[in-house]
């Protein structure tokens, strides 16, 4: 690395281009927000919370096989205040409901939803029924869907990473939603 002088050793002075090239080459120039964001998008700790098979499938993530660990994301708490992210993984029924709420409200800022499987999207097949939510949607604000019956192992991590950009890159995921929506209204 050179130190920028005044005056160098054979009495010649650095010019601006000189100047530049060792500033570009040196320093790094970045916001708090960017750099807040880029280390919460890879320390993401999840709460350990499955209410039916898809819990089976999200746990298979962390196991060998799919190496969840390889993204920093292997550590699930088991209190709701040490985490940032809740996975809905299952059924929710209506007895379940102001719980899962509950756990959402004990979670500190900044926090995430991720909705886990057919169910915790839109009630699966069991939506028809009497005493199940049609979707976490209705009482909790969603980030990111994972669709499937239950999902593979491979969407999940794919959720994951979808979740990375969301919280790393705010701006471009909100404007590509409202590029989508305006598409949306044209037809």
């Amino acid at each position: 690395m050179d130190v920028i002088k005044g005056n160098q050793a054979d009495g010649n002075q650095l010019d601006a281009k000189q100047i530049d090239e060792l500033i570009r080459n040196n320093v790094v120039l970045t916001t708090t927000d960017k750099l807040l964001g880029w280390f919460r998008s890879r320390s993401i700790f999840t709460v350990t919370f499955g209410l039916a098979c898809c819990a089976i499938e999200m746990l298979n993530t962390s196991s060998a096989k799919f190496d969840f660990a390889r993204f920093g994301y292997e550590v699930f708490r088991g209190s709701p205040r040490q985490a940032d992210l809740m996975i809905v993984a299952g059924t929710i029924t209506k007895k379940m409901q102001p719980l899962i709420a509950r756990l959402y409200e004990q979670m500190a800022e900044p926090k995430w939803v991720m909705c886990m499987g057919s169910c915790a999207i839109s009630g699966g097949p069991f939506t028809d029924s009497y005493n199940v939510v049609p979707g976490a949607d209705t009482f909790l604000p969603v980030d990111v869907y994972v669709p499937g019956c239950p999902p593979r192992p491979e969407a999940l991590i794919y959720g994951f990473l979808t979740l990375r950009e969301k919280i790393w890159h705010p701006n471009k995921i909100t404007g590509n939603v409202a590029r989508l929506r305006d598409i949306g209204k044209a037809y």
